[in-house]
């Protein structure tokens, strides 16, 4: 049974991924067949490696993409025209061929290779100091909605216990005002209650 990974990319599987996508437009193959194959070599879905592929990598390289584009199409001609290479040259040689097509289309050195994941490198970097400081924005605003909200609560609670002492109050007056009553049944006595702003009641 084969492991399905979940892991984060790494840029090595990042630039495996580019190069197969890239060997599959050139050879006039679909990026689905070479989903496949890069999502067995990774051990990934081939539906993984696609949404990796358009959602990130695709972009990063727009004039490779070009470049093969216009490879195929004149591997297509080349085909129209009657010319076709033995297989056996084709294995041979694969490698080469594609590094002075891309050569001839495009100057490319290691130094420009260099200077490509230099710059790579400095933009992910960029963009990781972007994120980390967007996060800590966020937890500062966490942080604060969290003192208002604690802020709040107290000041219910102090409610609260205010209504609590207040009911507790009512119902104590309420017992005396029965007993008084009840004392007043037994023994006769006349009784009046008089309230703070109010006439007074007599009974």
């Amino acid at each position: 049974m084969t492991v399905v990974r979940q892991d984060a990319w790494n840029q090595e599987e990042d630039v495996l991924l580019a190069d197969v996508v890239l060997r599959h437009i050139r050879e006039g193959s679909t990026q689905l067949a070479a989903f496949e194959e890069v999502g067995e070599k990774l051990s990934r879905t081939s539906a993984a490696c696609g949404f990796r592929w358009n959602s990130l990598i695709r972009k990063r390289y727009e004039s490779a993409i070009a470049i093969a584009k216009r490879q195929r199409k004149e591997r297509s001609k080349g085909k129209n025209s009657g010319y076709e290479e033995s297989r056996e040259d084709n294995v041979m040689h694969a490698g080469k061929r594609d590094e002075y097509v891309v050569a001839k289309e495009k100057s490319l050195s290691l130094d420009d290779v260099i200077v490509f994941l230099k710059n790579f490198k400095s933009t992910e970097e960029r963009r990781s100091d972007q994120e980390l400081a967007k996060l800590r924005t966020q937890v500062e605003e966490l942080k604060l909605q969290n003192a208002q909200f604690q802020s709040h609560l107290q000041k219910l609670n102090h409610e609260y216990q205010l209504v609590c002492e207040d009911y507790k109050a009512l119902i104590e007056i309420m017992d005396r005002a029965r007993k008084m009553v009840a004392t007043d049944e037994d023994g006769g006595n006349h009784l009046t209650f008089k309230v703070d702003g109010l006439q007074k009641l007599e009974k």
